[in-house]
Parts: C-alpha cells; sequence; structure tokens
C-alpha cells in the first residue's frame, strides 16, 4: 500500500488543502473561520503547507488591513490527489 503523505495526514493541514482545491484563492480570515481553527495554529499549518511547496501564500494590503491569501500549487493539487487516492486503497475503494 502507498504510504499516507504525513504532510497532508494532519487534519487542519487536510482541511485547509481540501478547501483550497475548490477555490482559486482563499484569504487567512476565510480559512481560519472553514476550519475553526486559531489564528496561530493555523499560520503554523500554512507554513509548513508553504515549506512543503503545496500552497502559496501571498502577503499585502488591502488600505490599511493586511491580507494573505493562499492558493493551491501544482505541486499540492498532485499530492493531495495521491493522498485521495492511498486512502481508497486504505478503504479498498
Amino acid at each position: 500500500m502507498k504510504e499516507l503523505d504525513p504532510i497532508l495526514h494532519s487534519q487542519l493541514r487536510l482541511a485547509v488543502m481540501s478547501i483550497l482545491m475548490n477555490v482559486d484563492e482563499a484569504d487567512f480570515v476565510y480559512l481560519k473561520e472553514k476550519t475553526e481553527s486559531t489564528a496561530g495554529n493555523l499560520s503554523v499549518q500554512l507554513d509548513k503547507l508553504s515549506n512543503a511547496g503545496y500552497i502559496t501564500v501571498t502577503k499585502g494590503f488591502v488600505g490599511k488591513k493586511t491580507r494573505t491569501t493562499c492558493q493551491v500549487t501544482e505541486q499540492g493539487r498532485t499530492a493531495f490527489e495521491q493522498y485521495v487516492e492511498a486512502l481508497k486503497d486504505y478503504l479498498n475503494l
């Protein structure tokens, strides 16, 4: 059986990737609300996904407020799809 990707095999990272697979981009506030996570925990998990090359994180400003947006990369898309296939193998689907 295929090994499950340890980067994606975290509840919060998997939730973030699941959201990003279905949108062009998502901002930090949206991800925080959808995952019901704390800002600190979400930041750490986004860093891990970014360092793995699975997402890009862009920081900018809207007026005087900072805005952080995330997008899944092609590498992240492939990793997520492989993760889902590995899960199907485990579940005999």
